[in-house]
C-alpha cells in the first residue's frame, strides 16, 4: 500500500558542500544564514524575531544543517523524530535540472553547455537562425542577466518593437521573456520550441518561456505561464522506475518540464507554491499504491535566492512549515514524506546565482522513526523512493 510524497523545496541548501570552493561558494549556507539573519533581528519585513520552523525542525532540519556545514543554526536545535541527513552532488552543475536528474538516481555525466559573460553571449549564426526560423525583427538584451531587472529595461521597447527579450544566466538557459498581451503566449512558446531545437544540439538544458504583463516598468511582472523546454533525461530515474512497476508519477509544480514529460503521468500546476501544497494534500486521497507525488516548490528560488530577499524567504520557509501538519497528518501508515532540495541560494551571498551546497534530507511517515542516515549521495533520495515502492 506504499506511496511515496517527494517534495524538492527549490534552493534550500544547508551548506558544507566540499567543493564549493571551485565555483566561488565556500562558506555558501542558505538556511544558516537565515536563520542568523532571522536571530539578529535582520529579516523583520513581514515577519520578526527568529525562524519559525517547528515541525521541519523536528523531522531533523537543524541537525541536518550542523551535519552538512558543522555550524549549528540558531533556534534549530530539535532532537529529529525521523529519518534524517544531508545529500550532497557530484554533477558538475548547481543549476535545477542538474539536482533534480541526480535526486532522481541518475547523475549528469557530462557538464552542460553554459554561455560566456560577454555581450552579445549567444552566438551570432545561431541567434540568426532563430530570429530567422521565428520571422522576428530581431531580439533585445543577450547578455547574462536577472529576470526582473532584464525586463524593467527592456520591457517598453519589446512592446514597441515585437523583439523578444533574450537572457541566460549562470545556468544552462536560454530565457526568453515576452508580453502575453502584446506579442502573445502561443507565439512565446512557438518561439521557444524553435529555440529548443536550434539549442539542444549544444547541450544548453532548458529553454524558458518567460511570459510577463504590465505597462510600465516597475509595473511589469511575470506571470506563472511560465513553460520549461527541458533536454529529456537518460533511462533509469526514478520516474522511469515508478513507471516499469505499475505506478504513476504525478508531477506538482515544474517537475513535468524538468523531466521533459519522460515517464510523468499528470501535471498540477499552480499560481504560487502554496496552490502546489493543495496540489499535494489532494494527492493522499487521489494517489495510488505504488504512486510517486514529485513535487517542486519553486518560490523559495525564484522569488526569494535570486533576488537576495532574506525576509522573504524565511517567510517563505514558515508558511511552508506552518502547513506541514496538514500533510503529515494525512498520510496513510504505509505513506513515505522525503523533503530535500536541489542546490543553495544563499540570499545573504554576493551576485544572484544559485550556490553550491549540500541539501537536508528529511524523512517522515506513520512507521518512520529516528535514524540517522548521514552525509548521503543525491541518488539516495531515488533509492529510498525506488526501495519503499519496490520498484524493479
Amino acid at each position: 500500500m506504499a506511496r511515496v510524497f517527494l517534495c524538492v523545496l527549490d534552493s534550500v541548501g544547508c551548506g558544507g558542500a566540499p567543493d564549493a570552493v571551485h565555483y566561488g561558494n565556500e562558506g555558501s549556507n542558505t538556511l544558516l544564514h537565515i536563520a542568523e539573519a532571522c536571530a539578529a533581528g535582520r529579516a523583520e519585513e513581514g515577519r520578526s524575531g527568529p525562524l519559525k520552523v517547528p515541525n521541519l525542525n523536528a523531522m531533523g532540519l537543524g541537525a541536518a544543517i550542523t551535519l552538512a556545514s558543522g555550524k549549528a543554526a540558531p533556534g534549530l536545535s530539535a532532537v529529529p523524530g525521523g529519518w534524517w541527513g544531508a545529500a550532497e552532488e557530484i554533477s558538475a552543475g548547481k543549476d535545477t535540472q542538474s539536482g533534480h536528474w541526480e535526486l532522481a538516481g541518475v547523475p549528469v555525466a557530462r557538464d552542460w553547455h553554459y554561455f560566456p559573460r560577454t555581450v552579445p553571449a549567444f552566438p551570432v549564426d545561431l541567434m540568426a537562425e532563430l530570429i530567422s526560423r521565428s520571422g522576428l525583427p530581431g531580439t533585445l538584451a543577450n547578455c547574462h542577466a536577472s529576470g526582473t531587472e532584464i525586463i524593467d529595461q527592456f520591457g517598453l521597447e519589446h512592446i514597441a518593437t515585437g523583439k523578444p527579450i533574450v537572457y541566460t544566466s549562470a545556468d544552462s538557459v536560454v530565457q526568453i521573456a515576452a508580453h502575453e498581451g502584446h506579442f502573445g503566449l502561443e507565439r512565446l512558446l512557438d518561439l521557444c520550441r524553435i529555440a529548443a531545437d536550434i539549442f539542444h544540439p549544444l547541450n544548453v538544458g532548458r529553454i524558458i518561456a518567460r511570459p510577463f504583463v504590465g505597462e510600465a516598468p516597475g509595473d511589469f511582472v511575470r506571470t506563472t505561464n511560465r513553460k520549461d523546454f527541458a533536454i529529456a533525461p537518460p533511462d533509469g530515474t526514478i520516474c522511469d522506475r515508478v513507471a516499469a512497476s505499475g505506478g504513476a508519477v504525478h508531477a506538482v509544480g515544474k517537475i513535468g518540464d524538468i523531466f521533459a514529460m519522460k515517464s510523468i503521468s499528470d501535471v498540477s500546476k499552480g499560481g504560487d507554491d502554496m496552490a502546489l501544497f493543495d496540489h499535494v494534500l489532494a494527492f493522499t486521497d487521489k494517489a495510488r499504491p505504488g504512486d510517486l507525488i514529485f513535487a517542486n516548490f519553486i518560490e523559495f528560488d525564484s522569488l526569494w535566492g535570486h533576488r537576495r530577499n532574506v525576509a522573504g524567504y524565511a517567510r517563505a520557509l514558515e508558511a511552508f512549515d506552518a502547513r506541514l501538519p496538514e500533510l503529515t497528518a494525512r498520510l496513510r501508515p504505509d505513506d513515505l514524506l522525503i523533503i530535500t532540495a536541489d542546490h543553495g541560494n544563499d540570499p545573504t551571498w554576493p551576485g544572484t546565482d544559485h550556490t553550491r551546497e549540500r541539501v537536508p534530507v528529511l524523512v517522515t511517515g506513520p512507521r518512520v522513526t529516528a535514524r540517522k542516515l548521514g552525509i548521503v549521495p543525491f541518488t539516495a533520495v531515488a533509492q529510498l523512493t525506488a526501495l519503499h515502492l519496490s520498484c524493479r
